[in-house]
């Protein structure tokens, strides 16, 4: 195996699921929490030219994206811990599975 085939079988799966698992940690804290407001607040101040205003919420959704969940309403199922964790293993299976090929 090349080292890139590896790396797709073994990172990415883990880089996503530590990404789910505390955007959902971050959803249980409620609104008042700096992480909260960090997780989906709006930027202040101006970027360089052609620069997109990125939240760590974007992020996120583009994941969830990625991963086919799209427009599911994340912070609502994060205040869940455990239909959170249901998928949260969900997302690591089939990021597995589809890595894999299967």
């Amino acid at each position: 195996m090349h080292n890139e085939e590896l790396q797709k079988l073994y990172s990415l799966p883990n880089i996503i699921r530590l990404r789910v698992r505390w955007a959902g940690h971050v959803a249980c804290m409620g609104e008042n929490r700096n992480a909260y407001r960090v997780l989906v607040g709006k930027p202040n101040g101006k970027r360089p030219l052609g620069r997109p205003r990125h939240r760590w919420e974007d992020n996120i959704k583009m994941g969830l994206i990625e991963i086919r969940c799209i427009g599911m309403d994340w912070i609502y199922l994060g205040q869940d811990r455990g239909q959170w964790w249901i998928f949260v293993k969900m997302v690591v299976d089939l990021q597995v599975q589809q890595n894999i090929g299967i």
